[in-house]
């Protein structure tokens, strides 16, 4: 009965607030985050719950979701679904633990307007989830702007923190971004998490004046090398381990994230000299955080 009430309400605040699917941008400041793993089992932990979740694609190679996930490399005909051509229940291919995934490559993407990519958004989905790829000056794609909620992904390590700090004050600078939510993986403790999350809040609001929020942790697992391997994510060939359960656990949570208007709706223009100057304005050293 209690899981029902909250179920009951999430789904009439969503109902009176909004159409359309609830979309996040997973990204982080250094490579081997993990950003893109935990968008595979994050869909893979969503599907299992229920939800129709849809994983836009916007990183190429070895690395992508579509060559990670198995059984979907080259995902989909984003391309046709803009021009009108398919359906994106059509174009996007199905894995076989239940989400869909489309490859958003940014030569197929850059022609489009941010308008055009509502189609993408206002389907059938519950979820979407961007696997986003910065750009060389560390911003987000137009299509990564359609999302409510920026997810920065981080490890431990001091220097994954201070890549995330900086990660953030780009993306502040270029989009007006004033929130981010804060996922820290490949953690030995909870306590260590909560930690390094604490730190980085308070640098962030007080240099930046940006606000964060505590997305959770992954736990620091072996299995989840070996499923990568497996080409599986460990939510479904480890489902017992620690990794998987706190999977299971963000996604549970992230259902009830408050529904915020989308990035780009909230973005003033700024133009690319400002953009500069302010990024490169009097900040602290991310080695604060």
């Amino acid at each position: 009965m209690d899981k029902l009430v909250p179920d009951q309400a999430e789904g009439l605040r969503r109902l009176l607030a909004r159409s359309g699917s609830r979309v996040i941008a997973v990204t982080g400041g250094s490579m081997g985050a993990g950003c893109t793993t935990t968008v595979i089992n994050l869909a893979a932990a969503l599907a299992q719950q229920g939800k129709d979740v849809l994983v836009l694609d916007e990183r190429t190679g070895e690395k992508s979701v579509s060559a990670l996930a198995g059984s979907v490399r080259g995902a989909g005909n984003f391309v046709a679904v803009m021009r009108g051509e398919m359906t994106l229940d059509d174009a996007a291919t199905r894995h076989p633990l239940g989400f869909s995934v489309l490859a958003a490559a940014r030569a197929h993407r850059e022609s489009y307007s941010a308008a055009q990519f509502g189609v993408l958004l206002h389907g059938s989905a519950d979820v979407v989830l961007i696997d986003a790829q910065l750009d060389q000056q560390g911003h987000l794609s137009a299509l990564a702007m359609q999302a409510h909620d920026v997810m920065i992904v981080t490890r431990m390590a001091a220097q994954a923190i201070t890549d995330a700090y900086a990660c953030m004050k780009r993306l502040h600078y270029a989009h007006a971004i004033a929130q981010f939510r804060v996922l820290v993986n490949h953690v030995q403790s909870v306590e260590d998490a909560h930690t390094a999350f604490a730190n980085l809040a308070g640098v962030a609001s007080r240099y930046l004046a940006v606000a964060l929020e505590d997305a959770g942790c992954i736990a620091a697992d072996a299995r989840m090398a070996r499923a990568e391997e497996l080409s599986r994510c460990v939510v479904d060939a480890f489902p017992s381990t620690p990794a998987a359960r706190d999977f299971r656990h963000l996604a549970a949570e992230l259902q009830y994230w408050p529904m915020r208007p989308a990035m780009s709706s909230q973005t003033p223009w700024m133009a690319p000299a400002t953009v500069s100057a302010a990024q490169h304005a009097d900040q602290p050293s991310a080695q604060h955080a």
